[in-house]
């Protein structure tokens, strides 16, 4: 049975998205910040060619060069001989025999910037419109693959010939299934009417520049999704509805009745879970409905998906509990894919199974399911190791990168050096260099874990590192220092002290317990400037005020005891 489709559109000052649902579960999720790249045409100049590389360096006019390869860089005629046979042969000509520094060409982008790369292009220009991808410097006809009816391939391939432009190519999409030739006409027009435009602009503008900027999102989402089998569009925007049902009825006018203005009390993305569904996009666990889950991890390389049993326990044999876990993982994986718009190599470690039937059960169910993908995955299989190897396509940041940024803390690498281990790193500086230093003391300033750590309980370790290297010890706790740097500095106690509050033995002061003692949860910390205050038996007092009496002072490091 086919799948029940829906599309949400939220627009605002802020961004717009849009949200597919199939049969009430949202598998898709589109964002648009800014400006978005992939498809956007440029007349560029070459900066470098790189034989080396089969490849060359292009300018288009922004802070990173974007990169063309030798198979993107063919004119159409030996573009088209590499792929003769449905095979890929290796070219004839060299990089070096097509591109000259300093050349300007047409390229178009196929990949985003991402990180420290810059954007990937080509010179074979494509134009998508509703049912077919013109392709001005290709004279090829292709059919989607989705279009499986061998009959209904070749009508479309015949009509293809007819209608398109001389020495210009078609792709036909999977929307054209069906369609008459007045319909696929109307969008072969369109499409030349537009190159010509792009091909005028192109001839008058010098480069680097962009020449045509591809669709908005609710264009490009109602060009890509909407069709006979979508049978709602809610739209929370004024002028989002009024474009959209205007490319509704220009599109089909019979289906403009199925978009809808949306005047619900909740926010539409609320009011069907999509918010929700976007908050989970942002963790690793994902949980299945049998009680197993799946853990993704999304490298800079390739996305790694582990399936766990987790609750799960089932009720009859260690195999088929397995096996039901690993087919309702296959399910959720091919929706992840969708969902997160996965891409590259994705490596999935299902289960270990032993029966061969088993594995080929799990691997028909993910193929099947990843059909409703817009954008192909080639299952590779399974190897030896049992992991099955997928790719699937990149072009644009996926919702991570775009949600997301790299860890300005951690620098990526998603774990930081313990306070102990950084401790111990503080505490062997000093003791390398102490002999060296006149000064009496030293000032360390530090993240306050690190601080609290160095001191130890009731401050008796800075006390022992005092004796050791004979010089008064200062701890500046500073939380906004990161937990993996310190600093030092030997000078004479009465200028550190100058910088840091003192505190004398019995003195009373008020202060309000802000944490427990990592080391002692029975103890309870406060922070005075810099200056750390360990407070007996106050650790369940936390966020209460409490009137303490100064017991130790160790240097800055202060061991206090509550008064009753």
């Amino acid at each position: 049975m086919a799948a029940s489709r829906e599309i949400l559109f939220s627009s605002d000052s802020l961004e717009d998205r849009a949200a597919l649902l199939e049969n009430g579960k949202i598998v898709e999720i589109f964002l648009a910040r800014g400006e978005r790249m992939v498809g956007n045409i440029y007349k560029g100049k070459i900066v470098n060619v790189l034989p080396g590389m089969q490849a060359a360096f292009v300018d288009i006019g922004i802070e990173k060069n974007a990169f063309l390869c030798l198979d993107d860089a063919l004119p159409g005629h030996l573009h088209e001989e590499i792929y003769e046979s449905g095979k890929k042969k290796k070219p004839k000509t060299l990089i070096q025999n097509i591109l000259k520094q300093g050349q300007e060409t047409l390229v178009q982008v196929v990949k985003e910037p991402i990180a420290s790369k810059g954007g990937r292009v080509t010179t074979h220009i494509t134009l998508p419109g509703k049912y077919l991808i013109l392709l001005p410097v290709s004279n090829y006809i292709g059919i989607s693959r989705k279009i499986e009816s061998h009959s209904e391939r070749e009508r479309l391939k015949n009509l293809s010939a007819k209608l398109k432009p001389e020495n210009m190519g078609v792709i036909i999409r999977t929307a054209a299934e069906s369609k008459d030739e007045k319909v696929l006409k109307q969008d072969i027009d369109f499409l030349l009417d537009l190159w010509k435009e792009i091909s005028k602009q192109s001839k008058k503008i010098k480069a680097p520049s962009l020449i045509h900027q591809d669709s908005e999102l609710v264009d490009r989402a109602m060009r890509d999704l909407f069709a006979e089998d979508v049978h709602k569009v809610m739209v929370d925007s004024k002028p989002v509805f009024e474009k959209t049902l205007e490319f509704a009825k220009r599109i089909n006018p019979k289906l403009a009745s199925r978009v809808y203005y949306y005047e619900g009390e909740k926010p539409l993305f609320e009011q069907y879970g999509v918010e929700a569904e976007i908050e989970k996009l942002l963790k690793k666990k994902v949980w299945l409905p049998s009680g197993g889950y799946l853990i993704i991890d999304t490298l800079e390389a390739l996305t790694v998906i582990d399936v766990n049993t987790g609750k799960y326990v089932g009720s009859h044999s260690f195999e088929k509990t397995v096996l039901e876990t690993n087919l309702e993982a296959a399910v959720e994986i091919s929706r992840q894919i969708r969902l997160r718009d996965l891409s590259g190599i994705i490596i999935v470690d299902f289960i270990d199974m032993e029966k061969k039937e088993n594995k080929d059960k799990l691997l028909s169910t993910l193929e099947e399911h990843l059909k409703a993908d817009r954008i192909r995955t080639t299952i590779l299989g399974i190897t030896a190791l049992g992991l099955v190897e997928m790719t699937r396509k990149r072009s644009a940041k996926n919702l991570d990168r775009l949600l997301r940024e790299g860890c300005f803390y951690c620098s990526g690498s998603g774990r930081v050096l313990t306070p102990e281990t950084t401790a111990i790193k503080l505490e062997r500086e000093l003791l390398r260099n102490f002999r060296f230093e006149k000064s009496e003391s030293v000032l360390i300033t530090a993240h306050p874990q690190v601080s609290l750590t160095l001191a130890g309980m009731e401050g008796n370790r800075i006390e022992d590192l005092q004796q050791k290297i004979g010089k008064t010890i200062f701890i500046n706790a500073n939380p906004l220092f990161h937990i993996e740097k310190f600093s030092i500095r030997w000078d004479s106690c009465a200028e550190i002290q100058s910088t840091l509050k003192s505190f004398r033995v019995g003195e009373e002061i008020e202060v309000e317990v802000q944490e427990p003692h990592p080391l002692c949860f029975q103890n309870g910390l406060s922070f005075f400037n810099g200056v750390v205050l360990e407070i007996l038996n106050a650790g369940n007092l936390i966020g209460e005020k409490v009137k303490v009496r100064v017991k130790k002072p160790i240097s800055s490091y202060i061991v206090s005891e509550m008064l009753h």
